[in-house]
């Protein structure tokens, strides 16, 4: 679990409390499956809290005390439930409780569905949709507590464009995508009424370490193809529009974001 790096974007969000991004730790060629690594840098002139894992989000604590805030890392998987609830308890116990949840933990694999990947299948659902549902048990208590102090608080869940359209060889990949928009749009029944605004966001092509996790040959080709005609997406991208969506008068809840490239069509 993640809370994000404080190298932030000029778009500055005014301070609450602590922001929480998850990721979880890749058994691929990468060591991450954030979708959105810079996502988190963006977001650090709000002079929060922030809970940073591995390597690089050891390196940003270390920026964030530097630059006089508070930093704690924590490692959890957001696969195992217990292991969230108890780093959500340890994070309020030292840092207080959250008020902004962003639900970046994600991994892609691709192959078509006929050659019964299924070990691949049962990844992306554990990172994708149970993950998801992990850090939102864990933290939506906080969320709650925090709008009924605060008058607002945020739960962003990182979705796909794939959640509307269709990819062949990425088919369980996309409908992990397509759950997490309608279960996003599903939660603002329940929590829009408490003060806490949902909000999915479903990001086209975005250059991140998220292709690092494909291996199937025809995917790649694909990938490959769409990198060679269009410019993707940067990180940051998605960053400012986690900023702006969150910045907005506690009145306005921005429910469903599609973040495309140019001339992705």
């Amino acid at each position: 679990m993640v809370l994000p790096d404080p190298g932030w974007t000029d778009r500055a969000i005014s301070a609450r409390g602590p922001v929480f991004w998850t990721h979880h730790p890749s058994p691929l060629r990468r060591n991450r499956d954030d979708e959105f690594p810079g996502t988190a840098r963006e977001q650090g002139r709000r002079r929060h809290r922030s809970v940073q894992r591995d390597r690089r989000s050891g390196r940003a604590a270390a920026r964030r005390l530097r630059c006089g805030g508070t930093a704690l890392v924590l490692a959890a998987d957001v696969a195992d439930a217990e292991a969230m609830r108890a780093a959500a308890a340890e994070v309020e116990a030292k840092l207080g409780r959250a008020d902004l949840l962003f639900n970046n933990a994600g991994v892609m694999l691709a192959a078509p569905i006929d050659e019964l990947a299924t070990g691949d299948w049962q990844r992306m659902i554990d990172v994708n949709m149970t993950g998801l549902m992990n850090a939102i048990g864990a933290f939506v208590p906080h969320l709650v507590a925090s709008a009924a102090e605060k008058g607002v608080a945020d739960l962003v869940n990182t979705s796909s464009i794939g959640a509307q359209a269709v990819f062949p060889s990425f088919a369980v990949y996309v409908a992990s995508k397509a759950y997490v928009t309608h279960l996003s749009k599903n939660l603002r029944a329940d929590l829009g009424p408490k003060g806490v605004r949902v909000a999915a966001i479903e990001p086209g092509l975005v250059e991140t370490e998220l292709q690092g996790h494909v291996t199937d040959a025809g995917a790649l080709e694909w990938l490959d193809g769409a990198r060679e005609t269009l410019t993707w997406l940067k990180p940051e991208d998605i960053a400012e529009t986690v900023a702006f969506l969150t910045s907005l008068p506690a009145r306005v809840n921005l429910q469903q974001v599609t973040v495309m490239p140019t001339a992705q069509v």
